[in-house]
């Protein structure tokens, strides 16, 4: 199982966007746990996930979430900003697995 955290300002379009990506997850047949956070509490939930994403609103935070990020081992991305706004489940699921695929080999 992988565990995917998404960090955001709001939460409400990246919310939907989860939904959307367990239902990508679902059709690949992919055990997943995705949820959606505040960027704020990322030192907070780093610990129990396996790929982090930002959402592009809050992608001025990435070398501040890098550095909590990497002292726990956790990939970390921006969600390109037209996925994101097309709510493209299947493009960011798949951006995270190839996250935790490059976790696996280092």
């Amino acid at each position: 199982m992988i565990k995917i955290g998404l960090f955001c300002a709001a939460g409400f379009s990246t919310g939907m966007l989860v939904n959307n990506m367990k239902i990508a997850a679902e059709k690949r047949n992919v055990d997943v746990v995705i949820e959606a956070y505040p960027q704020a509490k990322l030192c907070d939930c780093v610990t129990g996930i396996d790929v982090a994403l930002l959402g592009p609103q809050v992608s001025y935070t990435f070398d501040q979430s890098e550095g909590i990020c990497k002292e726990c081992d956790v990939p970390l991305a921006v969600i390109p900003m037209a996925d994101y706004g097309m709510l493209d489940g299947e493009k960011v699921l798949s951006l995270a697995l190839s996250l935790s695929k490059k976790k696996a080999t280092i």
